[in-house]
């Protein structure tokens, strides 16, 4: 059963109250935040934006879904580059209620199946605070491994913050026998 789909704009009600309830889970994660993020209204924007960069090929905005079809979180595929490059960025996010439950695990491992047999892609990317272990642990349980840190990487909970930098490449056929 597939616990992704890609987001439509009336799942913003839903995401802006989880986002809402998860306000503070999430926080050390995330960017800081306007108050409209956290609205009905402000999701809907978001998800808009999203929609217009699917469009044009750059990303691929998914929200997690629990057994029940609930949404419970996000997971994008970013930045998606074509030609010889074929590499993207992945985000996620699960609701504090789904979290340790393997929601994560098994979005994660849905998406790069996509970003590989249906998108084309070669690469996908993570990044991870480098003590979010519990991440981290998600991203190696579906073939990531860790190639460096990034210093100061992004802004997050209002400041720079160093980020473990990890990838999954696509297997390559293995060449015919000779």
């Amino acid at each position: 059963m597939k616990i992704t789909r890609l987001v439509t704009p009336e799942d913003a009600p839903a995401l802006a109250e989880s986002l809402r309830v998860n306000r503070e889970f999430l926080a050390p994660w995330e960017p800081l935040r306007s108050e409209d993020y956290f609205t009905a209204d402000g999701q809907h924007a978001v998800i808009e934006a999203d929609l217009q960069q699917h469009e044009q090929g750059s990303k691929l905005p998914h929200v997690i879904l629990d057994d029940s079809g609930r949404v419970i979180g996000r997971i994008t595929l970013s930045g998606i580059v074509r030609g010889p490059f074929q590499s993207c960025a992945m985000g996620y996010w699960v609701s504090a209620s789904h979290n340790g439950r393997g929601f994560a695990t098994r979005a994660v491992r849905e998406i790069v199946r996509v970003a590989f047999d249906e998108l084309g892609l070669h690469r996908v990317q993570a990044e991870t605070l480098l003590h979010n272990a519990r991440s981290q642990r998600v991203l190696e349980r579906n073939g990531f491994v860790r190639y460096g840190m990034a210093p100061e990487y992004l802004n997050i909970a209002g400041r720079w913050q160093d980020h473990a930098m990890y990838q999954v490449v696509k297997p390559c056929p293995a060449p015919p026998p000779a």
